[in-house]
């Protein structure tokens, strides 16, 4: 029998683009897609099933289905698409560990993929040029998506051990953007007059949806992937991104950036939180040579590409 792929997530625009190129790899039999509501898109030939990651049904699907990968993409970037910061750390740890779990009793699961984020190294002053996949963060990260990511992968990590049977690739993305997508920063970006801090030029990196996309299901297909940086080619600073997106930049003291964030917020724009105006502060750079010599992704586009193709398009959701 062929794979049977479980992907969690599918009702976000980034789950659906990965269930339809999933239903089509012709080296796939069968793909299920879960989430708590129906997908508002396209899944193609992919069956979707409203379900929990945090329910014992989980488990029963992965043994009923004789499921033997798992794409993991339920982790929200923000409290807002959430409902709340409680929310968001519910879903994306609490729910990663019920579903390790079901995954550790199935004996059919062979493969599993982690989407998981770049956030892991932080952001600080201290910072290397670039971030490979054995360091660690300078100052990790005390809350929000950040956080969730790192206790996430502890929580992976521990899987592989009880399960070593199971090949666990687990990716590190960088900001990922595109014309579908609707992100924090690519909002932050979009605003008429962009508030900066004072002083500081953070550098950036993007990865496009289609790269981001096309990473996940070559880590369905390749053994021994480890955890991988995710990463278009290049990187822009924060004022180079103002200018790209064709925006008036604000330069404010540091110390404002709460008070900013929270002003932003409240106007339901977006959400920018403490942590990210420290990201736009100090920036950060991936070492993705591992992208290309152990998933075998060469990215179609750049950081400065993936970035224009994104802000300023009509963007529809995470």
């Amino acid at each position: 029998m062929g794979k049977v792929v479980f992907l969690t997530g599918v009702s976000r625009h980034l789950g659906g683009c990965v269930a339809r190129a999933l239903a089509r790899d012709p080296g796939i039999d069968r793909v299920i897609g879960a989430d708590l509501f129906p997908p508002p898109h396209d899944i193609g030939d992919a069956e979707f099933v409203r379900a929990d990651i945090r329910s014992p049904v989980v488990g029963k699907i992965l043994v009923r289905a004789e499921v033997d990968t798992v794409v993991h993409m339920n982790m929200l970037s923000t409290p807002v698409a959430a409902g709340g910061r409680s929310s968001q750390k519910e879903i994306n740890v609490i729910g990663t560990m019920q579903l390790l779990a079901a995954c550790q009793k199935a004996e059919g699961v062979q493969r599993m993929v982690v989407k998981s984020s770049a956030a892991v190294y932080g952001s600080s002053p201290h910072d290397p040029a670039k971030f490979t996949e054995d360091m660690g963060p300078r100052v990790a990260p005390r809350a929000g998506f950040g956080k969730d990511s790192m206790e996430v992968e502890g929580y992976v990590r521990g899987f592989a051990r009880r399960r070593p049977d199971v090949d666990v690739a687990v990716l590190r993305f960088a900001n990922i953007v595109g014309p579908g997508m609707r992100t924090a920063l690519a909002d932050y970006f979009s605003l008429p007059v962009v508030p900066t801090p004072w002083g500081y030029d953070g550098r950036l990196q993007f990865v496009h949806e289609d790269d981001a996309v096309a990473a996940l299901l070559l880590a369905t297909q390749r053994a021994e992937v480890d955890t991988v940086n995710v990463a278009g080619d290049g990187a822009l600073s924060v004022r180079q991104a103002v200018r790209l997106a064709h925006r008036a930049s604000l330069p404010l003291p540091r110390g404002a950036g709460g008070l900013v964030g929270q002003l932003v917020r409240h106007t339901g724009l977006l959400d920018l939180s403490q942590q990210q105006m420290q990201f736009l502060s100090y920036g950060r750079a991936l070492d993705t040579t591992r992208m290309r010599a152990v998933l075998g992704l060469e990215p179609r586009y750049s950081t400065r590409d993936a970035f224009v193709a994104s802000v300023g398009t009509g963007r529809g959701g995470r």
